[in-house]
């Protein structure tokens, strides 16, 4: 099945096409999978190199002198004004086409909107054209030792000396901090102010700035995650977006462009997968095997259902609709997928699976890195629970689990 999203859409995707045909450059994709991530069982040095690449180099300038990059944000912020189903088909022409999407990260998806929403116009003229340049990478500052994920419960301090605020605190879980030269932070900045209110955000500079970033190290042996802490960091208040003790507002904008962006696209890099599966079957010597086939053809339906979510949101978005809670179902679906995955696979590789096929050190094989790195897939950007309840209470419309207080009968 494939979706008509009319002849406007149509006529976008063949200019899509053709300017990806004439524009990348020979032996692009043959640099590495551009369309499995690290953080899902990539191979990091192997983007490292492609990413340093002169090759790589030459795309990302031919993108960047189209408007190519952030290409969704308005014309007057250096975008292109792309609707969101323009978006979505961008990036299914270049996961077709086995080219990367160039992104700015945490920049591109969530500080750009937030500073477009809530920024003065001085401060959008500032810090925009930065991110797209990437002369600013950012990394998020939200979740904390004692709080997790609670935004709302958030104990690092912001204190205004004069026309700077001065940070201290912990922040933990910091995807991407090895690569940031920015953070965007929560901090109290009023701490008498309720649960919600008295937060700052705040737009902070990493390097030279009394923030120690340690890596977190995960099963992989990589560190995709950091803890920074923060011993008098200093920004000017011209980096607080939305004004002081107004960060929950700009918090909010944030994470609401946080997850489901990639959901048009995600069934391709599982398709590619799943055919490597049935390869290592086949090389098992198990391909006959009916507990084997049961499980491959319950890999190829959910791949299968990703494609069809993809096609949903596509049709959602061409009826100008936005991602609401819906986003969940696919974040829940495909990070329970992956990690069902590995462990099919690690069950056919058998011994070989507990052994490291260099020996002592890193990096894994293929399949060990899917099977442990998918752990990570289910708790990171909201667990899976989180993601339930999300998907029970807003896109259901079931009741709400009761809190703590609420269980004891005490209202909440």
């Amino acid at each position: 099945m494939e979706l008509d999203l009319g002849p406007e859409a149509a006529r976008f995707r063949q200019e899509t096409r053709d300017w990806i045909a004439a524009n990348a450059p020979d032996g692009l994709a043959e640099l590495v999978d551009w369309n499995t991530p690290p953080m899902t069982a990539g191979d990091h040095s192997a983007h490292a190199r492609a990413q340093a690449s002169p090759v790589h180099t030459e795309w990302e300038v031919r993108l960047l002198a189209d408007r190519m990059i952030c290409p969704q944000w308005p014309e007057r912020f250096g975008g292109r004004g792309w609707t969101l189903v323009q978006n979505a088909i961008f990036s299914e022409e270049c996961a077709l086409a086995g080219v990367p999407r160039v992104r700015r990260g945490f920049g591109e998806g969530m500080v750009g909107p937030s500073v477009m929403a809530h920024g003065t116009p001085e401060q959008q003229q500032h810090f925009l054209p930065r991110i797209i340049s990437a002369e600013d990478v950012y990394c998020q500052g939200f979740s904390e030792p004692d709080h997790g994920s609670d935004v709302g419960a958030i104990s690092t301090r912001g204190v205004v000396e004069g026309d700077e605020i001065v940070i201290s605190g912990q922040k933990v879980w910091t995807s991407g901090f090895a690569r940031a030269n920015m953070i965007f932070v929560l901090c109290r900045t009023d701490p008498a102010a309720p649960k919600h209110r008295g937060i700052s955000y705040v737009l902070l500079p990493m390097k030279d700035n009394n923030i120690v970033a340690r890596p977190l190290r995960q099963l992989t042996g990589g560190a995709e995650f950091g803890e920074e802490f923060f011993d008098g960091a200093r920004a000017p208040l011209f980096h607080v977006i939305g004004g002081l003790n107004n960060g929950w507002r700009v918090a909010m904008t944030t994470l609401g462009h946080e997850r489901g962006g990639n959901a048009t696209v995600a069934h391709l890099k599982y398709q590619r997968q799943f055919a490597a599966l049935v390869e290592l079957a086949r090389a098992a010597g198990r391909d006959r095997d009916p507990v084997v086939r049961q499980q491959l053809a319950w890999a190829h339906t959910h791949v299968e259902i990703m494609r069809f979510q993809g096609l949903r949101l596509l049709a959602q978005l061409a009826e100008g609709r936005e991602p609401g809670p819906e986003a969940s179902i696919a974040k829940l679906f495909w990070s329970e997928y992956e990690r069902r995955v590995g462990e099919i696979a690690v069950e056919l590789l058998g011994p070989d699976a507990l052994v490291r096929p260099d020996g002592e050190g890193y990096p894994l094989s293929r399949w060990q890195e899917v099977f442990l790195a998918s752990r990570a897939g289910t708790i990171y950007s909201g667990t899976s629970e989180i993601q339930r309840n999300i998907i029970a209470e807003r896109a259901l419309g079931l009741p709400r689990e009761p809190r703590p207080a609420e269980a004891k009968g005490v209202p909440a």
